[in-house]
């Protein structure tokens, strides 16, 4: 099946009709036609029937169908990337990140990239890692910025520094957090399949008690707004909690000290441009700077 093939089957597929199908292409019906045909006759089976005036799919095409959806999209993204080039010849970052550091690391990375180069296109989607690895593997994205990832067929990680986990709530004790009293206060806690929630001891349903039971959350900075409006302490990466601190609420160490990884994901066959390169050195930049958070003491 050629490029044009897919064109013509997929848009007589969408149109149930030569020549609308041929309209939406901007070719003559004939010309349709025999597209068509040449199509049938190399694959060796017909791929539509006429059905009460409307060309209806065979049991063979419908088979077909969802294989040539997946190349059409490919090909749209194919036409979508160019036509950004056109429009942004000084390049396009396709990146992706958890939703905590699009509050941090990377409006800072970002705003420095553009600084150096202005006219630099930039699309950014935020997730968690599973979907940003679905989207890296189908090449929606170029570079994911993650926490802490485990090893994946087909992704390469690239070290962008470390940090840790901190405390965060409305309490102004200085002192340290231990893990042994994570089950006698109030925690909001991540999910233990979460990158840095499975890095907590979980609480077991026994030492849950009715005045003091754990609330559980799927994002770093709602666990944050909860702990802001004193439903109990959220521990959480160190770049959420200095994004998230609001007056009155104040960040404390946790003991033994939890650390975790930075990392920037790309596809492993994947050709990096000097531009994606460029980025991901900017990134160990700023991962190589982050700094102790401000513990046990709130913004004024």
């Amino acid at each position: 099946m050629r490029l044009r093939h897919i064109e013509v089957f997929q848009a007589i597929r969408l149109t149930g009709s030569v020549s609308r199908a041929a309209e939406i292409l901007r070719i003559s019906q004939p010309a349709a036609s025999k597209i068509l045909q040449h199509m049938e006759m190399q694959l060796g089976f017909n791929l539509f029937e006429r059905i009460k005036g409307r060309l209806q799919l065979t049991h063979e095409a419908e088979l077909l169908g969802p294989e040539v959806e997946k190349v059409f999209r490919e090909l749209e993204n194919v036409r979508r990337l160019a036509r950004n080039l056109r429009q942004h010849p000084e390049g396009l970052l396709r990146l992706g990140c958890v939703p905590s550091l699009g509050l941090s690391l990377l409006p800072q990375a970002i705003a420095l990239s553009r600084a150096r180069q202005p006219g630099v296109m930039i699309d950014l989607q935020t997730g968690h890692t599973a979907g940003l690895i679905t989207s890296l593997l189908a090449r929606e994205i170029d570079i994911a910025i993650v926490f802490n990832p485990s090893h994946h067929p087909g992704i390469r990680s690239v070290s962008l520094g470390e940090s840790e986990l901190v405390c965060l709530s409305t309490d102004p004790d200085t002192s340290p957090l231990t893990l042994d009293n994570l089950t006698t206060q109030s925690q909001i806690r991540l999910p233990q399949d979460d990158p840095l929630g499975g890095l907590l001891p979980s609480l077991r349903d026994s030492e849950i008690t009715h005045t003091d039971s754990a609330i559980k959350v799927q994002t770093y900075y709602v666990a944050c707004a909860l702990a802001q409006a004193g439903c109990g302490y959220a521990i959480v990466d160190a770049l959420t909690a200095q994004a998230m601190l609001r007056p009155g609420c104040f960040i404390r160490p946790v003991r033994p000290r939890i650390p975790f990884k930075l990392a920037a994901l790309v596809h492993e066959s994947s050709t990096l441009s000097k531009l994606d390169h460029n980025f991901i050195e900017l990134l160990q930049t700023l991962g190589s700077r982050l700094e102790t958070p401000p513990y046990a003491r709130a913004l004024k």
